[in-house]
């Protein structure tokens, strides 16, 4: 009997001073208002968007979610992204953009993708790796001020700023800091 006394009071003793915790201590915190400015109003998984020009599709763009911010004009994609960019003639697929996440001006369709960002031309078989990539959606132009590197089949590039269109036929590199043949 006097084995339970030696272990139940003690436990005893625990539980009742524990409940007589500092109240300062509190750890449910009061809270006032909830900043809703930064929570999106849709968010979407596996989504599909189509971009149009009056008569034709210029690009799908592929995501894994989607946060839209109607007060922002914004669209935040992550998890990984692909854009087709299509020929305006044929509605074929010219070239291949992959993304790990991108932000989307929703009034002038201009996109910014960051992370692991690679173009791959279809028509010229030219590959473009970088790090931050702009899509001017007026100008149907790509943009970069970061590193970047062309593959194409005949040389590989590299170097810091960036422009071209989208199908990497008509492209510049704004500071060149290495060229070499490509390896057949």
């Amino acid at each position: 009997m006097k084995l339970i006394y030696v272990f139940i009071l003690p436990f005893t003793f625990l539980v009742i001073f524990n409940g007589c915790d500092d109240p300062k201590k509190n750890i449910f915190k009061k809270v006032d208002s909830i900043d809703v400015s930064n929570v999106p109003d849709q968010i979407a998984f596996n989504i599909e968007v189509a971009f149009v020009d009056s008569s034709y599709t210029k690009a799908i763009l592929n995501a894994h979610r989607g946060r839209i911010y109607n007060n922002k004009f914004e669209t935040l994609l992550d998890g990984g992204l692909e854009v087709k960019f299509l020929s305006e003639s044929s509605g074929k697929r010219v070239s291949l953009l992959t993304a790990d996440s991108a932000r989307i001006d929703d009034k002038t369709k201009n996109m910014l993708a960051w992370g692991k960002v690679v173009v791959i031309s279809d028509s010229s078989n030219t590959k473009l790796e970088t790090s931050v990539l702009e899509w001017h959606n007026d100008a149907r132009k790509l943009y970069s001020t970061a590193y970047v590197k062309i593959t194409s089949p005949m040389e590989i590039i590299e170097g810091y700023g960036f422009e071209s269109d989208p199908n990497l036929s008509y492209y510049k590199i704004l500071k060149v800091s290495g060229v070499q043949q490509a390896r057949k």
